[in-house]
């Protein structure tokens, strides 16, 4: 059954690469997307991780949208906590003049680091995750149409009416979006455990807005599609490998894939990874398109956004290239 589908881009620096590289790489995977029929591309804001690029989320976007001509570009997502309102609405208002019609912007309420870093982010230090819902009113205010005699008008960013999505991978975030009326994308990429119960609690909530009508969910999934299952699952060992990194503390680049993973990889291992992984999409293409089907039918989905945690760049494009392949 085909649905919109997108890529989330999370600018991996692979070992033994750079920064300007991951950069290059996105670039790459913008083109091949908007080549193939993607809806969207976005990119996510992480902090001080030795593996991700995109921490300068809305400059990083700037390059990626400058280097396609059509595809919606937008945060997958800006975590609001970290920033004041204004200063994202002015980030995006100068994006959606420059780039008309083109850009989105997905917000989510997790620090997106450490602790330490999240509060070197943080712009003072009563702004927390408790007022994400009045920070998102006050950015939607600044995006929307200026009231006579408003005393803070965001240039640019006024009038922009820069479209909202509410990421989450919680009940919280999802009743949050509902009670908004706004898009919702639930991360069941790297946080599976209440997908069922996020996208009803949306469904069941949802109060129409401005913005849209009825509920739209969006899905986050991982996926990896290779010539057969076994060279796919070899490909995966980066992201799980990252993962168990995560898990132990370490931050470290993104891993080249490995052959004698299951020797480096303990029960508990195999066995958080079972869980955290369980809708990745991995296999040959003819699996990849049973395991999509098998995903859309039982979420009800309105659309999909794909990751393709790939060392080698070339196979990375590949998967984008088959994916849509598949999806379309």
């Amino acid at each position: 059954m085909a649905i919109p589908y997108s890529l989330l881009d999370l600018a991996p620096i692979s070992e033994g690469f750079g920064v300007k590289d991951a950069l290059n790489n996105s670039t790459l995977m913008a083109k091949e997307a908007e080549r193939s029929g993607y809806e969207r591309v976005w990119l996510a804001e992480h902090h001080g991780m030795q593996g991700v690029a995109s921490s300068a989320t809305s400059v990083v976007l700037t390059h990626i949208a400058n280097a396609t001509s059509t595809i919606k570009v937008g945060a997958g997502g800006i975590m609001l906590p970290n920033h004041s309102p204004l200063v994202i609405a002015e980030q995006f208002g100068t994006l959606a003049e420059l780039f008309p019609n083109r850009i989105e912007l997905g917000l989510g309420r997790a620090p997106g680091t450490d602790m330490a870093t999240a509060r070197a982010l943080r712009r003072n230090l009563q702004s927390d995750v408790d007022s994400y819902p009045e920070d998102i009113r006050e950015l939607q205010h600044y995006l929307g149409t200026p009231e006579e005699g408003q005393p803070i008008v965001a240039v640019p960013g006024a009038n922009t009416h820069v479209p909202l999505w509410l990421l989450g991978s919680s009940l919280y975030s999802a009743q949050v979006a509902a009670k908004m009326g706004l898009p919702y994308s639930f991360a069941s990429h790297f946080a599976p455990d209440a997908l069922f119960d996020a996208l009803h609690v949306y469904r069941n909530m949802f109060k129409p807005s401005s913005q849209l009508s009825a509920p739209k969910a969006m899905a986050g999934v991982m996926v990896v599609i290779a010539e057969t299952d076994e060279e796919a699952e070899w490909l995966f060992t980066s992201v799980k490998q990252q993962f168990m990194n995560m898990r132990r503390g370490l931050n470290k680049p993104f891993a080249k894939p490995m052959h004698n993973f299951n020797e480096y990889c303990t029960a508990t291992d195999e066995a958080m990874l079972s869980s955290v992984l369980r809708y990745a999409l991995v296999g040959s293409k003819e699996t990849v398109k049973t395991k999509l089907n098998k995903f859309i039918e039982a979420t009800q989905i309105d659309e999909i956004i794909v990751s393709m945690p790939i060392y080698d760049i070339n196979a990375r494009l590949l998967s984008v290239k088959t994916f849509a392949e598949l999806a379309g």
